[in-house]
């Protein structure tokens, strides 16, 4: 390791560091410059493999501050933001930190300044680095290297392709974690080696120099296979936590097309169990009406509310589905009467869609609550809840015949569906119903209401264009 290097060419400093995330000796020698008032335009960071040759001429020994020299500001927020940003793999975060801690040196409370481009910039990469520390304890598997010699014992090894310098800060969690055992994290930029006692270091290695299996790993599976939870799989929410390019370390990762698929084939027949459970479907909307006020299969059903049925014409062409009443539709027994309503019915006024020629309805007949005082707060209905009353929304599709349904909001297509979608990736096409109709998903208007400023502009547009496009298919259906 050699020492940092500092070389005058005309009014430039050329800094050569030893190491990537070496935090403590790029502090001192920044804090010397800025004692020194070398601005961050006549200092170049180079890192270990970076080019510093065009200045290796004139080389000159590091200045050193004078007597004088004012104490350097740096405010715990700076420093633990530097501490994770210079592990982070973007060469200028050497260069971005100098002139952050340039900049502080005139104002101390810069860093408070969230619009600033430097703060935002050193914000990323701090944020970057964690989440590659949490992917690395999250996603290191280690597998077993047998030893013949029983006083050596056995060795554990694992494989990790980290995305920034992340190895080293991350030592003492595995050497904390897996205090007992002999284990080694080979990595492309290097690698640990932990005997029990002491941690080293060693050179870069490749990913055929780890082992690709062994003995417990069969067991694992099991195990994993065994505590796999269908009821909270969220398909996408796991690949956003548990990248694909993870997977090829991780032993479960083959079993996880398999358990997701089983999974949803799972979810669907308890759904078409839970249907057994109600009597025979009325044969008329009056009926239907009379059967959810009896209702009490689910929670919501017991609770202090009145079941609201839906409204509109029994031939209507379309179907609008929300998700349940809210507390003004409790009390008047209508749906879509309340603050989402309203703003409904100034979408629909604006997409040419006349609300009294559509059959307007909720997926979950009984207002979901808590009370607060005087107050009834909105709950989200649960899945099961959903499922329940799918049994009443497909009695009214029965009866409507609607050609085209409207689900606004995630619990609106899941009772249509029986399974859970993501609007944004399933708004703005069709998908197809089993008795020939079609369905298209949207927000809830309530949503809108939740927004302001340019999100709750971009998201109207979004919902207008839901309903122009509905409009549209409404007119070619009726053709």
């Amino acid at each position: 390791m050699t020492a940092l290097q500092h070389v005058k060419l005309g009014a430039y400093y050329v800094a050569h560091l030893p190491e990537p995330d070496d935090f403590d000796f790029w502090r001192e020698r920044a804090r010397a410059l800025v004692q020194c008032e070398v601005p961050p335009d006549r200092v170049a960071w180079v890192e270990p493999g970076g080019s510093g040759d065009l200045f290796a001429h004139g080389e000159r020994r590091m200045p050193v501050p004078p007597a004088d020299a004012r104490p350097v500001r740096a405010n715990w927020r700076f420093v633990s933001l530097a501490k994770n940003a210079i592990l982070h793999s973007d060469s200028e975060r050497f260069a971005l930190l100098y002139r952050l801690l340039w900049r502080l040196q005139a104002n101390p409370r810069m860093m408070e300044d969230k619009a600033d481009p430097d703060v935002r910039r050193v914000e990323e990469l701090a944020r970057n680095v964690r989440r590659d520390s949490h992917k690395m304890h999250a996603f290191v598997r280690f597998r077993l290297v047998e030893s013949e010699d029983e006083e050596v014992g056995d060795h554990y090894v694992a494989w990790f392709e980290p995305e920034h310098h992340i190895l080293r800060a991350n030592a003492g969690f595995f050497m904390r974690r897996f205090a007992n055992m002999r284990w080694s994290i080979l990595t492309p930029g290097g690698c640990l080696h932990w005997d029990g006692e002491t941690m080293s270091e060693g050179p870069p290695a490749q990913v055929s120099d780890a082992p690709h299996g062994d003995p417990m790993e069969d067991l694992w599976r099991t195990y994993y296979a065994s505590i796999f939870n269908p009821a909270r799989l969220k398909v996408g929410a796991m690949l956003k936590e548990m990248p694909r390019k993870y997977w090829k370390n991780m032993p479960e990762a083959a079993l996880i097309p398999g358990l997701i698929a089983g999974a949803q084939g799972r979810e669907a027949t308890m759904v078409e169990e839970g249907s057994l459970e109600f009597e025979d479907r009325p044969d008329t909307l009056d009926g239907i009406d009379r059967a959810i006020h009896a209702c009490r299969k689910c929670p919501i059903g017991a609770l202090d509310n009145h079941a609201v049925m839906g409204e509109g014409p029994q031939d209507a062409a379309l179907m609008i589905v929300g998700e349940q009443p809210g507390d003004q539709e409790d009390l008047a027994g209508r749906p879509f009467v309340g603050p989402a309503g309203q703003l409904l019915d100034v979408h629909l006024e604006n997409a040419g869609i006349e609300r009294r020629r559509a059959y307007v309805t909720n997926t979950v007949k009984h207002f979901k609550y808590v009370q607060r005082g005087k107050r009834r707060l909105h709950q989200n209905p649960q899945a099961r809840e959903i499922d329940t009353c799918r049994w009443w929304i497909e009695a009214e599709r029965a009866i409507v015949k609607p050609k085209l349904v409207l689900a606004m909001g995630a619990s609106a297509a899941r009772g249509i569906l029986g399974r859970t979608v993501s609007i944004s990736k399933v708004r703005g096409s069709p998908i197809p119903l089993d008795d020939g109709s079609e369905l298209w998903v949207t927000a809830h208007p309530s949503y809108l209401l939740r927004l302001d400023g340019a999100a709750r502009e971009q998201q109207a547009r979004l919902f207008d264009a839901d309903l122009a496009v509905v409009r549209e298919r409404l007119r070619e259906l009726a053709a």
